[in-house]
């Protein structure tokens, strides 16, 4: 049993996986930060709130067109 200490301990990394993963963590942060929003509505001014709401998810559609422009969202190779 155990593993092969002779093998490499360098596995091949896909970077696909890698970049998969950074989108994931980006778009889950996002939503960490838009729950706040929902939240603070009724207590602030609604057109400072509306606001800065259309351009965070202004600058997310952004960033998930520019994802899907340079191919990342294809699953199949």
């Amino acid at each position: 049993g155990g593993f092969d200490p002779k093998s490499s301990s360098r596995l091949p990394f896909s970077l696909r996986f890698f970049l998969i993963t950074i989108i994931f963590l980006i778009f889950d942060v996002e939503i960490a930060l838009i729950l706040p929003m929902i939240l603070i509505f009724k207590f602030s001014n609604l057109l400072i709130w509306t606001s800065t709401s259309l351009i965070f998810i202004l600058i997310l559609l952004m960033g998930l067109y520019h994802e899907w422009n340079q191919g990342m969202l294809n699953w199949s190779n």
